[in-house]
């Protein structure tokens, strides 16, 4: 291969790489790893795998440790606008000029190994975090824990959200089951601690084998936080616990704590715009525990509501509808441009006859619809991060 020059052209050689998008399995990316980081990560890890929560989370971590003298890096996935999103070091997005470094210095270290376009990220991220020499890096689980990428490395304490069902294809189609895919991220002395409310035994079972230091939190933090909905005190009282579990390497004090909670921010979870008198709620909810949470969180205002709404064909829509149906009066469909998206017709196929639909021909004439309506307060846009992104790109304009 010649050198590549920009991002966008990484990027699009990545997607080709490998045969298979998502490839669950650790001997090929161990290999990378290994050449790499002959003698591990020389930074604290702190990794995050869990159902739901998980960006809020660490967006919690991340501030918090901003507020110290600490430096932190973050890796987070999927990105809504920007590739670069993903890799964030004190709060500041890597640049292209960083990112290709890194790149590069994967591609180097790669020969033979077909990795992922995932695969390559989580190196890269590694690579970009000991470029900056970082003291802490708060690690994203993409799918699952114990076959996914991130698990290729050492935590020094892992954090698992919850547990609920999603990617069965992958990872299972009960909780237990998907939750001992999940604690596959924990390591035997080692601490981890899980903000499940209702955890299922797979968790305990599997730290009792390997000997892992389980913490369960189940009270909400009761402090003050920016984000939206009850479930975020609870993901800042998981946050303080993983800082806290670290408190001998990296020393946190109580003002830090309560002030990193407090600016922590996150797009598309529960995010307000006002624009032409109405209120757009923008989340990223894409499974039925998540579309649960979030009808929670409109139920405490009532207003009528109008969605605008598109989800993933390997989603089970059925029960993603069933779980908000009750808040919506009016919904607007809309096309996704991305492979695994579901088609509009099979989509309106997954409403109840008694549902108001409106298929629209893109998100454009959604938003046009939507923001020129008088009898709707309140918009929400919802059902992936594809949906939220084609949204946000638009809005950014008015």
């Amino acid at each position: 291969m010649g050198r590549l020059k920009t991002l966008n052209e990484w990027l699009d050689w990545q997607e080709g790489l490998h045969t298979q998008e998502i490839d669950l399995g650790l001997e090929r990316i161990q290999r990378v790893y290994q050449q790499l980081f002959p003698d591990g990560s020389p930074f604290q890890v702190i990794t995050v795998a869990g159902t739901n929560g998980k960006g809020s989370t660490i967006a919690f971590i991340d501030s918090i440790y901003q507020q110290s003298d600490f430096k932190v890096g973050a890796f987070t996935s999927p990105h809504l606008i920007k590739y670069n999103e993903r890799f964030n070091i004190n709060g500041k997005m890597a640049n292209d000029e960083i990112i290709c470094q890194a790149f590069d210095t994967v591609e180097a270290c790669r020969s033979e190994t077909s990795l992922t376009y995932f695969e390559f990220s989580t190196l890269a991220a590694l690579v970009i975090f000991a470029f900056e020499k970082v003291d802490v890096a708060v690690l994203e689980v993409g799918l699952g824990g114990r076959l996914d990428s991130v698990n290729i490395v050492d935590p020094n304490v892992s954090v698992i959200t919850n547990i609920a069902i999603d990617h069965t294809d992958y990872l299972g189609d009960t909780r237990e089951a998907i939750g001992f895919e999940k604690s596959g991220i924990m390591r035997g002395n080692t601490p981890c601690v899980c903000g499940d409310q209702n955890p299922p035994n797979a968790i305990q079972k599997q730290a009792d084998n390997i000997g892992a230091l389980l913490t369960f939190v189940n009270k909400p933090y009761q402090g003050i936080i920016t984000l939206k909905g009850e479930h975020q005190q609870y993901n800042a009282a998981l946050a303080v616990e993983a800082v806290n579990q670290l408190q001998s390497a990296l020393p946190i004090d109580q003002n830090q704590l309560s002030k990193g909670l407090k600016k922590a921010s996150l797009p598309g979870r529960f995010q307000i715009r006002e624009i032409n008198n109405k209120v757009i709620v923008l989340d990223v909810a894409h499974n039925e525990a998540a579309i649960k949470v979030l009808a929670e969180t409109l139920k405490s205002e009532k207003t009528p509501t109008l969605a605008i709404f598109s989800a993933l064909k390997d989603k089970n829509i059925e029960l993603m509808i069933g779980a908000i149906e009750s808040c919506i009066d009016e919904w607007l469909i809309v096309p996704l441009s991305v492979n695994r998206a579901i088609s509009t017709q099979e989509l309106v196929e997954k409403f109840s006859l008694s549902s108001k639909i409106t298929t629209c021909e893109d998100m454009v004439s959604a938003i046009h619809q939507a923001l020129n309506t008088s009898q709707y307060q309140r918009v929400v846009i919802f059902g992936s991060f594809h949906t939220v992104a084609d949204a946000m790109k638009i809005l950014d304009k008015y």
